[in-house]
């Protein structure tokens, strides 16, 4: 695999091996075919002094291989590039995600200075991905992580469901799940939480909601967690249909 380094005028190609991703620093005649936008922010930004820049690379290639090759192009970058999350697009994704043209690549160094991160809320109608909402609110601090899913199933009050659709008002949901988030950390001193709601349409067996909280004790996420789901199914503008082998309708509650 190739990447081409653009700083200028200069176009400095590097080799990663896909099997070991062991990099080889080369110069190469041959062009890659597409280029990634990448941002530094925080600690990150100071130790490359720069905001942004991009990178030309191979088709195939993932968020792991160019981890790899900052660290080595930035070798102070390594210790913070382990413990950054990385997004594509605004969005929270796994370090192996293939990336693509003209994609924006952040790595997100440790948030607040400590444990305490600023709450990661995702309105959406891509499917939800548990896994990379549990890596965002992991860290060493951390002695339990509450998990609630919500999710579609296939029967309600006697009938039987085929799918539901899902409607938000979104700027003024994420707002309220943000004020339910600071309410759950003021009352049970949680740290790191995570609330991500799809909207459109959702399958049987689709998740529709999933609430990650971490903190060091278990009892104060458990409480925490049930909190947010609680309050967010009063208070938060998301309304829920119900469509079904005899017919549709809103559901309140």
């Amino acid at each position: 695999m190739l990447l081409r380094d653009v700083r200028g005028d200069e176009s400095r190609y590097i080799h990663i091996s896909k099997r070991s991703r062991r990099i080889d620093q080369k110069f190469c005649a041959i062009l890659s075919p597409m280029n990634i936008h990448i941002r530094y922010f925080a600690s990150l930004r100071e130790i490359v002094e720069r905001n942004e820049e991009i990178l030309s690379v191979d088709e195939g290639i993932c968020v792991a291989d160019v981890r790899t090759l900052l660290a080595v192009r930035y070798p102070r970058l390594q210790p913070i590039l382990e413990r950054s999350v990385c997004a594509v697009n605004k969005g929270y994704v796994q370090p192996e995600t293939v990336l693509h043209e003209h994609d924006e690549l952040v790595f997100i160094p440790p948030m607040g200075g400590g444990t305490l991160m600023e709450p990661l809320i995702q309105l959406t109608r891509e499917p939800l991905n548990r896994d990379v909402l549990v890596a965002a609110t992991s860290h060493p601090s951390v002695g339990g992580i509450v998990v609630f899913e919500g999710v579609v199933r296939d029967n309600a009050r006697g009938k039987q469901v085929r799918y539901l659709e899902y409607e938000a008002y979104e700027e003024m949901a994420e707002q309220q799940i943000r004020t339910i988030v600071g309410e759950a950390q003021q009352r049970w001193g949680v740290e790191r939480v995570a609330v991500a709601h799809r909207f459109g349409r959702l399958e049987i067996g689709e998740a529709s909601v999933i609430i990650v909280v971490a903190s060091p004790h278990r009892g104060e996420a458990f409480e925490a967690c049930r909190y947010i789901i609680d309050t967010l199914k009063k208070t938060v503008p998301i309304w829920k249909k119900e469509v079904a082998t005899n017919g549709e309708e809103w559901v309140e509650g």
